[in-house]
């Protein structure tokens, strides 16, 4: 079994790649933003994105890499307002409303943990009402630190209070999956096809993945609800 449902009960839930198709992210960073950039700053665009990529990669890893107040003021551009442009790009992964509603149903509780900027956050909780789903949502920039670091998890254990040995983290990123293990994060879950135009990643060699939540959704039915909490 990729999951063991009846040991848990708190699942976390990292938002873009996970639960929101990273198709959005990709096509805005790799596309729309260095088309916009070049018509800005009368650049060919291929260069425009060039430049772009190679400015946003030296940030990976980073709690700018994710923050969009950074990149408007470092780029001089509105990243909000770019978005926006292109916010009906904005969706659910396949099975993500039946795996949200089947967490509920189980009594499991479910907290969206994100790197996502609360300003996109905002953009795509209107676009999705995402945020109806879930029992909880959590912003990295609220302490400071990506969930690459491992003292994020600390950090989120105050605001929201878990037990690690009851606890799944389901997220696309492998850094972030792995950070969450060191923490002591009982189970985790990868997400191997986050960009519905790409193929899927490779398997993690020792953190399960599925390419979609149909895939574990029998066994989380199966389960019988939870005690109230």
């Amino acid at each position: 079994m990729v999951v063991d449902w009846s040991t848990l009960d708190t699942v976390f839930l990292d938002m873009d790649g996970t639960l929101l198709d990273l198709h959005f992210d990709s096509h805005f960073w790799l596309e729309h933003l260095p088309r916009r950039y070049a018509e800005q700053y009368n650049l060919h665009p291929q260069q425009a994105k060039e430049t772009l990529v190679a400015m946003i990669m030296a940030e990976r890893g980073s709690l700018n890499w994710y923050c969009t107040d950074y990149w408007s003021e470092r780029l001089s551009v509105n990243i909000n307002q770019l978005k926006a442009e292109v916010s009906d790009r904005i969706g659910y992964r396949p099975h993500v409303p039946d795996f949200l509603s089947s967490l509920r149903q189980a009594g499991l509780r479910s907290v969206i943990v994100t790197n996502c900027h609360p300003d996109p956050l905002a953009l795509k909780l209107e676009r999705t009402g995402l945020d109806q789903h879930v029992d909880a949502i959590v912003s990295s920039h609220e302490f400071g630190k990506p969930k690459e670091d491992r003292d994020f998890w600390r950090d989120l254990g105050r605001k929201v209070p878990y037990r690690q040995d009851k606890t799944l983290m389901v997220d696309d990123s492998f850094p972030v999956l792995e950070s969450a293990r060191q923490a002591g994060i009982g189970q985790c879950l990868a997400i191997l096809e986050p960009d519905s135009t790409q193929a899927p990643n490779a398997q993690h060699p020792e953190i399960p993945g599925i390419r979609h939540f149909d895939e574990v959704l029998p066994s989380l039915r199966s389960q019988q609800p939870l005690p109230s909490r």
